[in-house]
């Protein structure tokens, strides 16, 4: 079973969501915290997918597990991180601008990144031939039309999109649950075999990350808010989108690619829980 079926309309889900977060107002976060916006975009965009590269390096996994890696870093956040910002009393509307925004320019930085990634890992050319053309077509249709679907609606039927946000934020951890259990379900065998180092470099992966775009944070001069919410961006990656695109039939159509999407999905809500704890503990 091609577990991308599910994916899908998890994928589509989520992204609606998020656009019916957007409020008009949020249009003006860039404008009034250029800062701080320009240093999550910065970490998300870049420092992610180059900190992969230097697990990759370190590590050496299989080619696979390698593009994999790279696949989930270069990934757009994830709208949970909305979520864990408000509990560690971040600056949410932040936290929902650069979603949005890693959500739109990944749709036109994953193909390179992905080709780059390939090309090192040696499944370039005949072993693999990823299809820009129609991943980006993908990533527009699955990403870019329902998030920008969900901001009409939000401007459009306010009193319906807070309504429909709360529903689909109580519906969207269960269907990543069974979407974890599908792909677990189908794919046991390997993800049993490599559980263990993909666990050590995801959760490295993680860590660096949070820890170097909170350093970045704190080198700007940001307050605690936006240092906070930074370091939650920038940890917390959208392992649908991942998946979609390592299991997609017009893609790379290979789960194999997205096995550490899963296990960063497992990963991420571990260390960002422990993080929230942290932010309790200093505060408290």
């Amino acid at each position: 079973m091609n577990t991308v079926f599910i994916v899908l309309p998890v994928l589509l889900l989520l992204m609606f969501g998020l656009g019916l977060s957007f409020k008009p107002a949020d249009f003006a976060v860039p404008v009034k915290q250029p800062k701080a916006v320009l240093a999550g975009v910065a970490a998300q965009i870049v420092l992610l997918p180059l900190l992969a590269g230097m697990v990759v390096w370190l590590f050496q996994p299989e080619p696979y597990l390698m593009v994999g890696l790279v696949l989930i870093a270069c990934s757009p956040g994830g709208s949970s991180s909305n979520i864990f910002t408000a509990l560690a009393k971040g600056d949410v509307p932040l936290s929902i601008v650069l979603t949005v925004a890693s959500s739109i320019i990944t749709v036109f930085t994953i193909p390179p990144v992905l080709l780059y990634a390939l090309d090192a890992a040696g499944l370039g050319g005949a072993a693999v031939k990823l299809p820009v053309g129609q991943l980006l077509v993908q990533n527009v249709v699955l990403v870019l039309l329902p998030l920008l679907l969900g901001m009409v609606v939000r401007y459009a039927r306010p009193d319906f999109a807070q309504k429909a946000k709360k529903g689909l934020d109580k519906a969207a951890f269960p269907a990543l649950v069974v979407l974890a259990a599908v792909f677990f379900a189908a794919n046991r065998q390997i993800i049993v075999q490599h559980f263990a180092a993909l666990a050590g470099m995801v959760s490295l992966l993680i860590v660096a990350a949070m820890g170097l775009g909170g350093l970045l944070a704190a080198g700007l001069g940001l307050p605690g808010r936006q240092r906070r919410t930074i370091v939650i961006e920038v940890g917390m990656q959208n392992a649908a989108q991942a998946i979609a695109v390592a299991g997609s039939p017009f893609v790379l159509n290979n789960e194999a690619f997205a096995l550490p999407a899963v296990i960063y999905a497992l990963m991420m809500n571990v260390v960002l829980t422990a993080y929230l704890g942290l932010c309790r503990l200093v505060k408290g």
